[in-house]
This record gives structure tokens, C-alpha cells and sequence, in this order.
């Protein structure tokens, strides 16, 4: 006889399994594919972007060509001497000098040049360096360029036939000179311009003792001191200016030997900005600069 229970059970199971099958695709929820999820785009700030862009080297920097002093490493100074050849000064200079074993620029007049060339021959051949001071004297700040190219021009020409080398150095008269006129000399002639940090105002025939005394209290190393060899006084000084100075251990060299010593100078780190409080500072009572600026 058959066993209705055990076909009945079976029956049950088979009609619970097939709606298990039958139940639609929809009522679980499908996992979304890896790939289909996209991070959203980090904001980079400003400064990130700067700091990631690669930096472009910083042009070169000019060389100087104006020299006022020279920052050297050593106590190394440059005696310079203005106007000459004088014919009755210069070749006493030149005899102290020699005395001193030690070497000086002369920057002379082109007019001077052209009537006392057998000093200035002299100057160069026992080692003094020759620079040009322009022909006559002129105030170049007030010329035009072509005045001021036939000064330069007549005194290199008259330097070069005195001692058969043509100058590297300018120093413009009264050291007055536009940055315009320095930039188109050194351009078309070459020349550095030289001008001064010590002077001891001797074309104003101070006497020896003041200026002597003017050139120890201001010289420094990397000095380029200013003097004129055409006035008795200044000679005069010379010899006791030259044995303080090498007292105090300063060593004389020529001005382009000077130039060539420069070492560079070291930055100064920058003062931080001082903070900025709520409070506005009361205004003070005291000018901050003289009327002269």
C-alpha cells in the first residue's frame, strides 16, 4: 500500500524548492562592479601647484661695472692718482712708490698725456696700471655723446701711444657721469667705471698732515683711495700716509688686481615682519628722517 505521508512530504519540498527559482532576478540587490565607483577629484590649493611646477632657473647676474670700493677677503687697498703726469710731481711720486715697493693706478688727463709722455711711459714701465680720466676735464654729465666719445677716444689713443697698451678703467671727472653714459662707455669702449670711498679732499690744499690723516681714519679693505698728483701737499703726504697704511697692515695692489680679488658678500638674513595687533600704534612725535632726507 502506498505511503501518502512520505509522497506528501516530498510533494511540499519540490513546490517550496521550484518558488525559491521562480522568485525574480529583482528582489536581491546586485553588487555594484568595482569599476564603476569614481573617487571625486582632490582640491589642490593654490601653493601645492606653484610647488609642483618646476622652477626655471634664475638669469644670470650682471657682472658690476662700476666700482666705488671692492669687497676682498684680506686687508687689500688700491691707491689711485688723478690728473697727471704733472712733470714736476710725478716723477717724485713714482721715486716713493718705488722706495714703497708697491704698485698704484694713475688716471690721467689725455692733454697731460700728450705733453709729458715720457712719464707716463715711465709709470707703466715699472708697473703702474694707466687708466683714463678723459682728455680735458669736462663735466661728462652735461655733454653730449659725441663730445664725450671724442674725449674718451683722443685719450685712449694718446695712453696707448705713450706705453703701447690701451687702458680697461674709466673714472669720469668729478665723478660725475649718467647711468646711461656708464652703460654705453662700458658697452662701446670696454671700461669699468672707477670711482672712490675715500677721499681726502687734497685739490683743496689741505695740507699734508689733513690729508694723511683724512685717508688712515677712512681707508678700508677693498678701499679705492682717491688722491691727485699734481698738488705739492698731496705728495708731500705720501710717504707717511704709505707707512701708516702698512703699519695698520694694509697691502697695496692696483685697481683691476683689486677687482679681481672681489669675493662675494654674504646676505644679511631678513627681519621677520613684527605682528599685527588689534591695537593701532599711536603716531610718534619724532620725524623719522632729517629734512635732508
Amino acid at each position: 500500500m502506498p505511503n501518502y505521508g512520505l509522497l506528501l512530504g516530498c510533494a511540499a519540498t519540490l513546490s517550496f524548492t521550484v518558488a525559491l527559482v521562480a522568485q525574480p532576478a529583482s528582489a536581491t540587490k546586485p553588487a555594484k562592479p568595482a569599476h564603476s565607483i569614481e573617487a571625486a577629484p582632490k582640491a589642490v590649493s593654490p601653493n601645492a601647484e606653484k610647488e609642483a611646477a618646476p622652477k626655471s632657473p634664475a638669469p644670470p647676474k650682471e657682472p658690476p661695472i662700476t666700482f666705488n670700493s671692492v669687497h676682498v677677503d684680506g686687508p687689500y687697498i688700491a691707491m689711485t692718482f688723478d690728473d697727471g703726469p704733472s712733470a714736476a710731481l710725478t716723477p717724485k711720486l713714482l721715486d716713493i712708490l718705488a722706495a714703497h715697493h708697491m704698485k698704484v693706478t694713475f688716471f690721467v688727463l689725455g692733454e697731460m698725456v700728450a705733453e709729458h709722455p715720457e712719464i707716463l711711459a715711465r709709470a707703466a714701465r715699472e708697473g703702474h696700471e694707466i687708466a683714463s680720466h678723459s682728455w680735458s676735464h669736462p663735466n661728462f654729465a652735461k655733454m653730449s655723446q659725441e663730445s664725450i666719445r671724442s674725449q674718451l677716444q683722443r685719450t685712449d689713443d694718446e695712453i696707448n701711444s705713450a706705453t703701447g697698451k690701451r687702458p680697461t678703467l674709466f673714472r669720469p671727472p668729478y665723478g660725475s657721469i649718467t647711468e646711461r653714459e656708464k652703460r654705453w662707455i662700458h658697452d662701446e669702449f670696454g671700461y669699468e667705471i672707477i670711482l672712490w670711498d675715500v677721499d681726502p679732499l687734497d685739490w683743496k690744499r689741505p695740507g699734508p698732515a689733513v690729508v694723511r690723516n683724512r685717508i688712515l681714519k677712512e681707508t678700508r679693505p677693498g678701499s679705492i683711495v682717491l688722491s691727485h698728483d699734481i698738488h705739492p701737499g698731496t705728495i708731500e703726504a705720501m710717504p707717511s700716509t704709505f707707512d701708516e697704511l702698512e703699519a695698520k697692515g694694509f697691502k697695496f695692489v692696483t685697481v683691476s688686481e683689486l677687482i679681481a680679488m672681489a669675493t662675494p658678500e654674504t646676505p644679511h638674513p631678513k627681519a621677520k615682519p613684527a605682528e599685527k595687533t588689534a591695537t593701532k600704534a599711536a603716531p610718534s612725535a619724532v620725524p623719522t628722517s632729517s629734512p635732508g632726507g
